[in-house]
This record gives C-alpha cells, structure tokens and sequence, in this order.
C-alpha cells in the first residue's frame, strides 16, 4: 500500500486579502532621522512609525514606533487610518525587517484606503531599507533604537 503525500504548502498570510492597487512609496532612512530628531527640538510631530514585525521582533525597534503586526493589520485599516487622521499624521511609515515584504504590503493598502478617503494630506511610505538597514547605518541610527541588541544585526 503506497501512500501519496498531499500535504500541500498553505497559501502565505496576505492571500486572505486584496492585492494593493498602489505601488508603494519610500521614504530614506535618511529623512526619518531628521523627521525624528526634529520632533524630539520640538515636542511635535506629524509621522507614525509603525513596526510590522511579529515573530521576528527582535534585536530593536526605532525608537517612537508602535508595533502591529502585518497579519492583522488589514482588517485594522479604517480604524487605523481615523486614528492617525485625528492625531495629525501626515505621514505614515511602515517598515519591516527590509521593507520589501509586509513593509511594502502595508505601505500600499494604506495608499489604497488613503485615496479610498479622499485624502491628499496623508501619505503612505515604506521605510527604504526596514529596521536592518537602519541598523546597520551606523551609530546616528542605532541611537534612535529602543532595546537594540548588537548581536542580532551582526548575523545580516
């Protein structure tokens, strides 16, 4: 008796919902410190920093971030996007590990949803390069981690 093996790779997280319709914009790791250096002279500010990673959350987070997860960020969108609208973001940033993944997902859906509202003040950016690039851009960067632990980046 032969048996068949029809275990089959289940679809990725995202497939659950709709591709974006917009191409993600970036934003440099080099204009996020200044945005962050500038709310820190001024006690204001009008971005979000929003850290995508789940289980591989480790190693640091730029320091001002909030952390959800990009399985559960779709559904959250609306909610997300009235809360950021009435605390002023201006600009939305999503990153993880490299941006490429569940940073430019997220930063697209936003986009989406963003034009969905009408909205021409709110802008939707991936960080280029994720947390690994700012973590490896050197100590101006690394400053402005939270939890940074050297050994983490060292295996990138």
């Amino acid at each position: 008796m032969t048996t068949e093996n029809t275990a089959t790779t289940p679809p990725p997280w995202h497939a659950a919902y709709p591709a974006p319709r917009n191409s993600p914009a970036t934003i440099s790791r080099e204009e996020v410190l200044d945005m962050i250096k500038r709310s820190v002279e001024t006690s204001t500010s009008d971005y979000v920093l929003v850290d995508l990673r789940r289980n591989d959350h480790e190693g640091g987070t730029i320091r001002t971030s909030i952390n959800l997860p990009a399985q559960s960020l779709h559904p959250s969108i609306p909610t997300l996007y009235a809360l950021f609208k009435s605390a002023g973001a201006r600009k939305v940033i999503w990153y993880c590990g490299s941006s490429t993944g569940r940073g430019s997902r997220a930063t697209a859906w936003f986009a989406d949803y963003i034009e969905d509202q009408k909205d021409e003040e709110m802008k939707s950016l991936a960080l280029a390069g994720g947390v690994k690039g700012w973590a490896k851009a050197g100590d101006e960067y690394v400053q402005q981690m939270i939890e940074y632990d050297a050994s983490v980046w060292s295996k990138y």
